[in-house]
């Protein structure tokens, strides 16, 4: 961590952008100080009206999920190597990326409550829920473990918002395609960083490194919201229902899933790398197989096609 660290200040140059330069939620929502905005508002909610419930389901699992950066930032502060009362290396990068996505969410919930297609309380509530109850991602303190767990996370939530844009923009709704598509973009800049990030580890520490990924793609990819609940449903009920709605909708589904183990594969050039104790090599041998193990679970696995009656949807 302190030989990665070294070089730190280059990633956020590079993956990250600088604050007074880059957009904020306010100049993609109507503007309040304008004579317009009541007319603006109004073409806003007119053209979410052919959003499905489905989407407007997703939407909000996804704001939501953006929101709950305070339990993601205190994750990894807490990682080993990480010194919270120095204010430069790696403590730098995660409050940077940290105030860089907590865009995300600002951004996604002040449209849901202009859109008029909410119950904004059970959609807060559920939001205090997530930060209250906090999130086991299975990686406890490792920087390891974690960094493989946030290059997966960040490519699933482009493939989400790239989506969602997409939908919008098939739906009429061209100013939601465009906030989703910014939001998609972040989400692919972070996940360039954290995939170099191990990159660099696999370098110096080879065989931890594959363990490391091995072990998180033997407990799976949970993601990040996977404690969601509404008012009176237990932990994970409501995520799982959120789930289903992304699959009937296209939006992430199985095969995205496996898509992104594969794709990890190849960018960390897994098939190629040299060094390995046999602990690493058995590591190596389970994940290049792994892709088609799970191609073979998800061609059996079946969608629930009804619709669940979210609280949050108006």
């Amino acid at each position: 961590m302190r030989f990665i660290g070294e070089k730190i200040d280059e990633s956020i140059d590079q993956f990250l952008k600088p604050i007074e330069k880059y957009w904020q939620p306010a100049d993609l929502l109507p503007d309040t100080t304008k004579e317009t905005f009541i007319d603006e508002v109004k073409l806003l909610r007119e053209s979410c009206r052919e959003l499905s419930y489905d989407y407007i389901a997703v939407l909000i699992g996804d704001t939501i999920t953006e929101e709950a950066l305070p339990t993601y930032e205190s994750w990894l502060m807490d990682m080993d190597g990480i010194e919270q009362g120095n204010p430069h290396g790696w403590t730098r990068w995660i409050r940077n990326w940290t105030a860089e996505e907590n865009r995300h969410g600002d951004l996604l919930n002040k449209f849901l409550y202009l859109s008029g297609r909410v119950n904004m309380h059970a959609m807060e509530v559920s939001t205090q829920y997530l930060i209250a109850d906090g999130f086991d991602i299975g990686t406890g303190r490792d920087p390891y473990r974690n960094f493989v767990y946030t290059s997966f996370q960040e490519l699933a939530t482009n493939v989400s918002h790239r989506r969602t844009a997409t939908l919008a923009k098939q739906a009429g709704c061209n100013q939601l395609s465009k906030i989703c598509g910014v939001i998609a973009s972040d989400e692919m800049r972070h996940a360039k960083a954290y995939k170099a990030f191990v990159q660099q580890i696999f370098e110096v520490d080879t065989s931890e490194m594959m363990l490391a990924f091995e072990d998180m793609m033997r407990k799976k990819i949970v993601m990040p919201a996977h404690f969601l609940r509404e008012t009176g449903v237990k932990i994970g009920e409501t995520f799982s229902h959120f789930s289903d709605a992304a699959q009937r909708l296209g939006v992430y589904t199985t095969h995205d899933y496996i898509d992104i183990a594969e794709s990890l594969l190849v960018d960390w050039q897994i098939d190629s790398i040299t060094g390995l104790n046999d602990a690493g090599q058995r590591a190596r041998d389970y994940l290049m197989a792994l892709p088609t193990r799970l191609r073979r679970v998800a061609e059996r696995t079946k969608i629930p096609a009804l619709e669940y009656p979210f609280s949050w949807i108006a």
